[in-house]
């Protein structure tokens, strides 16, 4: 088979795109011709070296979808030519956490496209075939780049839900902030305040449906939340995760409240324990997603729910470099690969 290229981050703010032989196809497996690949927040903060679970060197590309071109042994739920997105957690389906329907919580997980040895930032890929699934004719590619994305908000929504009727707090207006106010609108909340630095995107949260926005910088920040609200927060989604967003969502929380952590932290963070305590505050990791939360996230796209216009820019493979750069740089929204 030709060569294929593949893009590699070998070290700090290090981007490759390396010509090499294609992946052998195992017992189980799938081959998969990519379509798109959206670089995420994760891949972003791994070049930068402050994501705090991927190390270099590594494979990018975990928000990815393809056509299956070949099938290995014994695979069945998949058929040659069908469209595929990839759900990237790679469960070991023996321990405690898989055996209880939790896989996104495997004690010997691993991860396509982020530390694993393959990910979907390339040509083509090979992966698990119980980790593909399949993309409805409703969905163009555009709108199929953004199950993978979606899901992440679906979970959190779902594990602090039920949110109807509930008075939610979104810290950040960025790709995941903009994704977890469509779950608060489509789970029925009513009420949903955004917080971010940048007019920029707090106009786009308004846009899309907040009823109001604040200034995260703001020496007020919970107060005005709180006013916008007209109450504390049932749930507060910190979709940014870092020292002062904590403090903030925490302050903001009613008593009894729940305070999720979407964002991936770079780093660990002092927690207002005291007032955890006193106002029995729930602090809820939200860790990727389960097979449910894609089905949620596909019905929702399907719906209309979420539009593609939040994909703001696209690059070829060959210019992944600047890709991440668009990504990091703060004014895309979503920002796409396409080989």
């Amino acid at each position: 088979m030709p060569d294929i290229r593949r893009v590699v981050v070998t070290g700090l703010d290090t981007i490759e795109v390396r010509s090499e032989a294609p992946a052998a196809l195992g017992p189980g497996m799938v081959r998969v011709r990519t379509v798109t690949i959206g670089v995420c927040g994760s891949d972003t903060h791994a070049v930068h070296g402050t994501h705090p679970l991927i190390p270099f060197p590594y494979f990018p590309g975990h928000e990815v979808t393809g056509v299956v071109t070949e099938l290995g042994a014994g695979v069945s739920t998949v058929g040659l030519g069908e469209r595929v997105t990839v759900e990237p957690t790679l469960p070991c389906w023996n321990c405690k956490q898989c055996r209880q329907g939790q896989e996104n919580l495997c004690e010997n997980l691993e991860f396509f496209g982020c530390g694993y040895e393959q990910g979907g930032m390339a040509d083509e890929f090979v992966v698990r075939a119980d980790r593909l699934h399949h993309i409805p004719d409703a969905l163009d590619d555009l709108q199929a780049a953004l199950i993978e994305p979606l899901s992440t908000p679906v979970h959190a929504g779902r594990i602090c839900g039920p949110l109807r009727d509930k008075a939610i707090a979104i810290l950040g207006c960025g790709t995941i902030g903009l994704l977890m106010l469509a779950v608060a609108r489509y789970e029925g909340a009513r009420a949903v305040v955004m917080t971010d630095p940048l007019a920029a995107k707090r106009a786009m949260a308004m846009a899309r449906g907040a009823d109001a926005t604040v200034d995260s910088t703001d020496p007020e920040v919970v107060r005005l939340v709180r006013d916008a609200l007209g109450e504390s927060a049932d749930v507060v989604f910190d979709c940014v995760a870092i020292g002062p967003t904590i403090a903030a969502a925490v302050a903001m929380a009613t008593k009894g409240g729940t305070v999720a952590i979407v964002g991936v932290p770079a780093k660990d963070v002092v927690i207002p324990v005291i007032t955890v305590q006193d106002k029995q505050i729930r602090i809820q990791g939200c860790a990727t997603y389960v097979p449910q939360d894609y089905a949620r996230a596909i019905e929702m796209l399907c719906a209309g729910a979420v539009t593609a216009d939040l994909i703001t820019a696209e690059f070829p493979l060959a210019q992944s470099g600047e890709a991440f750069a668009a990504s990091a740089g703060g004014e895309e929204v979503k920002v796409l690969i396409r080989p």
